[in-house]
């Protein structure tokens, strides 16, 4: 993040107008190639239910037979159906779980793969928009959401749809007054859900972001636990977790009270209507005009359908949890990716680097807001080493991340070798430009994991050279050596020993340009003093550009770039700058904050 930047805002949430079923829809590119076990459990569901739906057939005929004529030798046979036709619907049902099971596990690893994949593509810009903890959650909590989907509702609501509508017209055969009596609810409860619909997926994504804001907070102290801990401000951040928690916490009040609205009426109105049906029945059997084995049979199937209609409440609700994480997956997959040159790079100027009239403004910025960069005109001859030199604030860690096309230019050109960045294709582009950064990250990964991710192809060789080069040889002494993990972050290791390491991985691929912003800042005088005796080597070797605040890192340079309000102020060698420049002079006087070291180091420069 640049020196001045203001924390990202929040991502943006989507217009509220929007389909569930569209939303919903846009999963079948994952579905798609595991549609036919889906089409199985299906099947195989729908064959459940339609012996759930043959019970009370039946059972109207034992009523009416067996039961009605005393035929005990003819009961049996039936109540052997009804045993088979029990047992036929749970294996159908442990079916359909085993049919599912693994493809939509191979779904769900798929579209986490694509969701971290797509991260890796995209510019930095969009990661400084968007908290961690929100892209955490689409990782994990939504691909679950979204696996259960598949293998439950999704299943459930096309042959939970189906059995209704089987059983309304099974009713409807066996009387159709009642049948009438009992499907009336219908026409209040799809009015009900739809209305259910609108207000639920509202609260659901707001429940989603709010749990991804919680995981961010999570994250951050977590990761921050040494700050909080040295100032006390545990308390402080237990207090935002616990605010942000209790957010979300009332969203999901709020959620549940709409899904027990809802569920009671669905319960409620087929209930009585259901009572009404039986009531009516009850009159028609005492006046012959229905038979009693009729009616038995036409209740069985109106229970047998409770379960349909009842679990109508769930299903939607889950249906719009996963059209929500889906819309949350989506958000990210359809971001823009980095451009990629459409047209082959060529050489336009000489080799080494050179900038002209770089303009740059953050995405984020203010429309009002000058560009933070203004114009600027550069050259680093090749094999040259340049010092950028500027007061805080003034773009110097932006700068660097143009080179390696972490942000792109708002307009100029720059080329390296003579080819223009924006038409070099990325990976070939980060193969020529190594970067370390002032704030080294490590991962959670053993030392030569972190060294080498600057180099997968470097040898044992070129290793141990790059780590000579940073001073790093107190890798040696930890418990595994190179094989040591650092822990998350490399909070096991200093401060110093991290910017090591990050040197090392800058150098170990003997980069053909080198950009280093700030690389020694944590190192003490002395280890300082060896990095850049090692480090002059490797810099006569490739074109560099060096971002420094320190006389000791400025002699590394050949010449040095003055940087102020986001144009350069002047170019030229150390000494010349001294001579010449008023403002380099006070960013390398003692009015900067120099301990008397570095003011006898920049004196004794000032003498040669």
């Amino acid at each position: 993040m640049a020196e001045n930047d203001a924390p990202p805002p929040q991502p943006p949430t989507p217009e509220p107008t929007r389909s569930t079923v569209r939303s919903l829809l846009r999963l079948w590119t994952y579905a798609r190639p595991i549609r036919w076990y889906m089409t199985a459990a299906i099947i195989a569901a729908l064959l459940a239910s339609g012996a759930v739906l043959v019970v009370p057939l039946v059972l109207g005929r034992i009523v009416d037979g067996p039961i009605g004529h005393h035929d005990s030798a003819a009961l049996w046979p039936l109540v052997g159906l009804l045993l088979l036709l029990g047992l036929a619907e749970a294996g159908l049902f442990g079916l359909r779980r085993v049919l599912v099971a693994r493809p939509l596990a191979r779904v769900e690893a798929a579209m986490r793969r694509d969701l971290y994949a797509k991260l890796q593509r995209l510019p930095v810009a969009f990661h400084d928009r968007w908290p961690s903890g929100q892209l955490l959650s689409r990782a994990t909590s939504d691909m679950y959401t979204l696996r259960l989907f598949l293998a439950f509702p999704l299943v459930f609501l096309i042959v939970n749809s189906l059995m209704f509508l089987g059983g309304s017209v099974l009713m409807l055969a066996l009387d159709w007054r009642l049948g009438l009596i009992t499907l009336v609810p219908a026409i209040p409860l799809v009015l009900i859900c739809t209305r259910f619909e609108t207000g639920y997926s509202a609260a659901a994504r707001t429940a989603q972001d709010q749990n991804g804001d919680l995981a961010t907070v999570l994250e951050e102290s977590v990761l921050g636990i040494r700050i909080l801990k040295s100032f006390g401000r545990q308390r402080t951040m237990a207090r935002h977790f616990r605010e942000q928690a209790d957010l979300l916490r009332t969203t999901e009040i709020r959620k549940s009270f709409m899904l027990a609205d809802l569920w009671a009426v669905i319960v409620g109105l087929p209930e009585l209507a259901l009572g009404a049906a039986l009531a009516t029945g009850a009159v028609l059997v005492a006046h012959d005009e229905l038979s009693v084995g009729t009616l038995v049979a036409f209740l069985s199937t109106a229970l047998a359908l409770r379960w349909p209609v009842e679990s109508l409440g769930w299903l939607l609700a889950y249906s719009n949890e996963a059209s929500t994480a889906a819309d949350r997956f989506f958000d990210v997959m359809d971001t823009p990716e980095e451009p990629e040159p459409t047209a082959a790079a060529h050489r336009t100027d000489g080799d080494g680097i050179r900038l002209r009239d770089v303009r740059f403004r953050y995405p984020d910025a203010p429309a009002d807001s000058p560009d933070l960069l203004r114009g600027i005109d550069l050259h680093i001859r090749r094999g040259e080493t340049m010092a950028l030199v500027g007061a805080t604030g003034s773009g110097k860690t932006t700068l660097t991340a143009l080179l390696p096309r972490l942000y792109d230019t708002t307009g100029g050109t720059i080329t390296l070798g003579g080819q223009d960045i924006a038409r070099l294709p990325l990976s070939r582009l980060r193969e020529l430009v190594a970067v370390a950064f002032e704030d080294p990250t490590l991962f959670s990964a053993t030392v030569r994991e972190n060294v080498l991710m600057g180099a997968p192809e470097a040898g044992p060789a070129a290793l141990e050279r790059a780590l000579a080069t940073a001073q790093a040889g107190f890798v040696h002494q930890l418990p595994q050596g190179l094989d040591t993990e650092v822990g998350e972050q490399g909070q096991s290791l200093s401060g110093g020993q991290r910017q090591r390491l990050a040197l090392a991985r800058a150098v170990v691929g003997d980069p053909e340009f080198l950009v280093l912003d700030d690389p020694l800042s944590a190192l003490d005088v002395h280890t300082e003093a060896l990095v850049e005796q090692a480090l002059r080597e490797v810099l006569a070797g490739t074109t560099a550009l060096v971002v420094a605040h320190r006389p000791s890192t400025v002699l590394l340079a050949d010449r040095v770039a003055v940087l102020a309000e986001g144009r350069i102020l002047a170019v030229g060698t150390h000494q010349e700058l001294l001579d010449g420049c008023p403002a380099y002079r006070e960013l390398m006087s003692g009015e900067s904050g120099l301990d008397d070291l570095e003011k006898n180091v920049l004196e004794r420069s000032s003498a040669r």
